[in-house]
Parts: C-alpha cells; structure tokens; sequence
C-alpha cells in the first residue's frame, strides 16, 4: 500500500526556483567591489538610467531624419464594401450599416462607402454614409434607390 501524500510532501520542481543576485556584498561573493557594474563612468553610478534613443550627446537620429508630409486629424476613414457583396440580399431589401453589421459585412465602428466592384443583379434601397459614383450608377441601373446618411460620421481622431 502506497503511503498517503500529504501536503508536507509538496515541493516546487528542482531547477524551478533561484535565489535573488546578491550584489555588492563582498569579494568572497564573486560580486562585491564593483557590484558587477564595472569601473566608474555614468554607469556604475547611483540612479543612473537613459533616456530612449539616447545617444551619448550626438544628435539623435529620430532628430536627424528629415520629415515631410502631413496627417490630417479631420480625415474620415470609410470601411469598404463592394456591389458583389451586397448581392447575396433579397429582392427590394433595405440595406443600412446596422443590415451589414448583422450579415458579418461590417464592424458597425466605421462609417461604410460601398464600392462598385462586382455585379448587383437585385434591386436594393441602399441608405448609407459614403457611395462611389459607379456603384451608384450600378444599383440605379439594377432598379435601386441610394441615399446618403448625413452625419455620424466619426472624424479620425
């Protein structure tokens, strides 16, 4: 018969644990005098730490490179969805951003634009916040309707 374990009996695999560096407490230790931080110099003294991208005075690189362009805070980023994706709707089916949320075509976060990529072969009232010229031409041409959503509009922040 096997005898009982017990919690006595518990113990943290062997190699598992380590015990703390111990610096700074004399030669016999093998890191005493310096305290593994060699010789002088900014480094081996108290409360020393640098700054990132640091480069011991010389001008920094982030600061050499020229810059160029610009972001605009007020640019609308639109989620895309082209006319061969709204083509798996019903006949005369209202389509909005909350109609694509629940199909798994949009995020419901960004404002939508459809796209005229692909064929529409259903009529389709479309009300949503962004259309491409050839999509438009495209659901009107099939028998749809295209209104625009004004506002919400998240700007990009």
């Amino acid at each position: 018969m096997k005898p009982r374990l017990t919690i006595t009996d518990l113990a943290p695999a062997r190699g598992s644990k380590f015990s703390k560096r111990r610096i700074g407490r004399g030669v016999g230790s093998g890191m005493g005098k310096t305290a593994t931080k060699g010789h002088k110099g900014q480094k081996a003294r108290s409360g020393w730490s640098m700054n990132v991208g640091f480069e011991g005075g010389q001008m920094p690189l982030i600061r050499r490179t020229p810059k160029s362009g610009f972001h605009s805070p007020f640019r609308v980023e639109y989620l895309p969805v082209n006319l061969g994706q709204l083509d798996k709707f019903e006949n005369g089916a209202v389509i909005d951003p909350a109609t694509l949320k629940t199909a798994g075509l949009s995020k419901g976060k960004m404002p939508v634009k459809i796209l005229g990529k692909g064929q529409l072969t259903k009529k389709l009232t479309v009300k949503i916040h962004a259309v491409s010229d050839a999509a438009k031409k495209a659901i009107l041409a099939a028998g749809g309707t295209v209104e625009e959503i004004a506002g919400n509009v998240p700007a990009r922040s």
